[in-house]
């Protein structure tokens, strides 16, 4: 039988002085981990039996669609601005345009994300 694969341990002292400490929040440690595989929720995809690379195709996907909802309450903001505001608050037809393509993007990313590789 094989032995699992398993990265080689770091000893405390060069993990301690070869990675500067970041805060969790800040915007290089968060891309960091959205480069790793977190989910629109910032934690990483809850399905602990999936391979690693499914378990970051399906987080991915997640934050897609999260992006495709903010895009689409935008969209629905300033259609409804469109019908009921007055013609000076109208974002106009090249933002509308953008917003359109936005949702196309998201949406086509999101279900190339969803295909088994």
């Amino acid at each position: 039988m094989t032995k699992p694969y398993s990265p080689a341990l770091k000893p405390i002292q060069e993990a301690a002085f070869s990675e500067p400490v970041l805060d969790p929040n800040s915007l290089i440690a968060i891309l960091h981990g959205i480069g790793g595989g977190l989910a629109a929720d910032g934690q990483p995809w809850p399905e602990r039996h999936q391979l690693r690379g499914r378990q970051m195709a399906l987080a991915d996907t997640d934050c897609a669609l999260t992006g495709l909802r903010v895009v689409q309450e935008i969209l629905l903001a300033a259609e409804r601005t469109r019908q009921n505001g007055e013609p000076e608050q109208y974002v106009g037809d090249r933002v509308m345009e953008g917003l359109m393509m936005a949702s196309l993007a998201l949406t086509a990313h999101a279900s190339a994300r969803l295909q088994p590789e």
